[in-house]
């Protein structure tokens, strides 16, 4: 500003006035479009100083600024210095009012104005359409007595983006019957219209009419008849229009760009992306958002660093979309220098990065830094409690997820599914049946997830009546055809013992995939139908192209072992890896040592736990024990129990185990030994919980658990029944 100033104060007006004029024009619009009073301010007065003041021109560019910065009492001298009307004068001053939205002093210097022109009309019309007063807008636009081209846009214009395009549509024909030619901005008007109203027929016809009339070259126009083709589907022809254009700007390639990314077609964005000889924040938003939605999360980080050293601001979707990619890969340290450049630059508090932060400090475990970041959030939606609630649930704080439900001033079915699904991930599974039940009586009806989540506690919990009855819900509101809660049915019949039930949901299923078919298998097998499980296996590998997975190669084992088909497993164990591709794990193998032992055939399982490529389960190492009991091997028991007390040492599920086992064979004093052991370590055993429903209400119990609001009565009972049991 000051080199600007003081190269205009050097310059000889007398020498080249007309160039001198100009510049000071030019330096008054930047200082005006700038916001730079000062520079303005020392302008007029150096201009007052040289004489120049006066002259025309110059005063209604000082005019424009002053009324730009709202300095009413220096624009009002200005004014006065015209000595009475002065068209162009009152132009500026009721384009001011409008801005300022005095609309009433805007149509008070209309009315008063001796004479107009069609900018003072024009801009009346506008102006009124622009604060949504389209009846007096269009009462002006009908008194207009210079209709042209730009009176008749801006009543186009105006009822499009107040959405009232049919009412623009129907004055676009009046203007064609009028006789009257469009210009590009009435096409790109009209073009809106077509889309916002779905009209896609006369959104072709306007496609003739702009050919015809000779705008089809034009690259704003051209813009707007891409988005039109893009909101038909008609994805070749936005190609079309696109590839004919002989000039293309950066919302061209933009849209073109966004095309690709909604189809999906990943590599045919990235190859326009990178053929765009310029990006702006939304080109670079849609491509980086894309990596994000696919799953290639450290391909979308490496763009936004590229684009962050490119200079351009990302905006707030791209922050959220990059924040939302660092929490799926758990990177914590770029995410917290991400947050302080937001809080810096004033965004922290925007609810959607808010909830974005929120999310990846939760996914990274630090609940505590996205409780604060939650708090900061100034007006808070649902997604934002729902991420806040989602992080609580996800990090097992399941007392702090509660209160924050409670608390919440709205919900919806994702709040519901949050606490529901975190209930089951930490097995509390007599909350998860209060909170569904709770949901019900408000009015909400569960979705699909919420379902699924409800029959997995059912399912583990065995409670066959609950399962039922949202089976009946499930089939009342038409989601039985989904196949995840297919499988979700046929897994909780299973689980509860009705493999009858079970085997009919699955028959019934219409569509069937992997996880379906694992679980009526492992229903089958650990039902006691091992040979209606492998029937069904074979069926599936016969009728289906489902590949085989590693639950139900395991269920297909377990099925092997507890029907005596020692061989037939042996031959599925050896086809994982050659055949399937499975490589087999810890579970597998003891799934096998089992198999065999069952069988008798020891030596062949202790030499598989010795082949195997990592430390055995324990639970092989029991197994191999107990058919060593069995069959009466002492020397392979010996050597087994040997490794199981390594293993011991290692694991505190090995000294439980070793403990169960010496109990069941009789042999207290070991028993002691190893409980003594335990207490010297400060190891502990977990206790075991257990469930029973009463009177359609899941209650939890552990080992001398006293939690029950009746526990001394039930205890009182307990030791009834104990002395009826030691009675002679």
């Amino acid at each position: 500003m000051k080199t600007a100033l003081k190269n205009l104060f050097s310059t000889n007006p007398s020498q080249n006035f007309n160039s001198y004029i100009k510049k000071c024009a030019s330096l008054l619009k930047n200082f005006s479009e700038k916001g730079l009073v000062t520079g303005g301010t020392v302008l007029h007065c150096h201009l007052h100083k040289k004489g120049i003041f006066s002259e025309k021109f110059i005063a209604i560019k000082l005019l424009i600024m002053y009324l730009d910065f709202r300095k009413l009492d220096e624009a009002n001298e200005i004014v006065k210095e015209f000595n009475g009307f002065d068209l162009v004068v009152q132009n500026c001053l009721i384009n001011a009012n409008i801005q300022w939205g005095n609309l009433a002093e805007a149509r008070r210097l209309f009315d008063q104005m001796p004479e107009r022109n069609e900018v003072t009309w024009t801009m009346l019309i506008s102006g009124l359409m622009k604060y949504g007063r389209l009846q007096e807008s269009m009462w002006y636009f009908e008194m207009n007595p210079f209709k042209s081209v730009v009176s008749w846009t801006a009543g186009i214009s105006g009822f499009v983006k107040n959405g009232s395009s049919f009412d623009g549509l129907k004055l676009f024909v009046r203007l064609l019957e009028s006789g009257v030619k469009p210009n590009k901005v009435t096409f790109i008007s009209v073009v809106s219209a077509c889309i916002q109203t779905g009209d896609f027929a006369l959104g072709m016809s306007v496609l003739g009419l702009i050919v015809k009339t000779g705008f089809e070259d034009n690259v704003s126009v051209c813009n707007s008849l891409i988005t039109l083709c893009l909101r038909m589907r008609e994805f070749d022809l936005a190609r079309r229009v696109f590839d004919r254009m002989e000039t293309r700007d950066v919302v061209s390639w933009t849209a073109i760009l966004d095309m690709y990314v909604e189809k999906g077609d990943l590599g045919e964005a990235r190859r326009i992306f990178d053929e765009m000889p310029e990006r702006n924040e939304v080109s670079w938003s849609a491509i980086i958002a894309r990596y994000s939605q696919s799953g290639d999360h450290l391909e979308a980080l490496k763009l936004f660093r590229q684009m962050v050293q490119e200079g351009l601001k990302p905006t707030i979707s791209c922050f959220s979309c990059i924040l939302s990619t660092l929490a799926s890969l758990e990177i914590l340290r770029t995410g917290r220098n991400i947050h302080a450049h937001v809080k810096k630059i004033g965004l922290e508090g925007d609810v959607f990065i808010g909830s974005s932060l929120v999310d990846l400090y939760c996914k990274c475990g630090e609940t505590k830094d996205g409780r604060l970041v939650f708090d900061s959030i100034e007006k808070k939606n649902v997604v934002s409690w729902n991420s806040m609630l989602g992080g609580y649930s996800m990090n097992g704080q399941m007392d702090e997820a509660k209160d924050l439900f409670d608390n919440m001033p709205t919900r919806n079915n994702v709040s519901w599914g949050a606490i529901i699904s975190g209930y089951v991930e930490y097995k509390q599974f007599d909350k998860v049946f209060e909170v569904f039940n709770e949901m019900l009586l408000s009015g909400e009806t569960p979705t699909k997830p919420t379902f699924s989540s409800v029959l997995c506690a059912c399912a583990s919990v065995a409670s066959l009546e609950k399962g039922k009855d949202l089976h009946g819900k499930i089939l009342k509101l038409g989601f039985h055809y989904d196949v995840y809660l297919g499988t979700a049915l046929t897994d909780m019949y299973a689980k509860s013992g009705d493999i009858e039930s079970s085997k009919q949901v699955f028959d019934r299923m219409p569509e069937r995939n992997e996880f379906s078919w694992t679980v009526m298998i492992q229903g089958l097998a650990e039902s006691g139908f091992a040979k209606e499980s492998l029937t069904l296996f074979e069926e599936m590998k016969s009728c289906t192209s489902v590949s085989p997975n590693e639950l139900m190669l395991l269920s297909v084992l377990f099925a092997c072992s507890h029907c005596g088909l020692v061989d037939k497993g042996l031959q599925f164990f050896g086809a994982m890896e050659s055949v399937y591709g499975i490589r087999p794990k810890g579970r597998h193998y003891t799934c096998v040592v089992d198999m065999l032992s069952r069988s008798g055939r020891l030596y062949e399982a202790e030499e598989l736990i010795n082949s195997m490529p990592f430390q055995p389960e324990a639970n092989a190492l029991a197994a191999l024990l107990s058919g060593c009991k069995t069959y009466k091997n002492e020397e392979i028991a010996e050597r087994t129990a040997r490794k199981l007390g390594e293993l011991a040492e290692r694991n505190s599920a090995g000294f439980v185990l070793l403990s169960n086992i010496y109990a069941s064979a009789g042999r207290w004093i070991d028993v002691s030994k190893i409980r003594k052991l335990m207490r010297e370590k400060g190891l502990k055993k977990n206790s075991g919980c257990s469930w029973v429903e009463v009177r359609n209400h899941v209650y939890s119990f552990s080992s001398d658990d006293r939690t029950h609001s009746k526990s001394a009565e039930i205890y009182d009972i307990l030791e009834l029944l104990r002395s009826e049991m030691m009675a002679p």
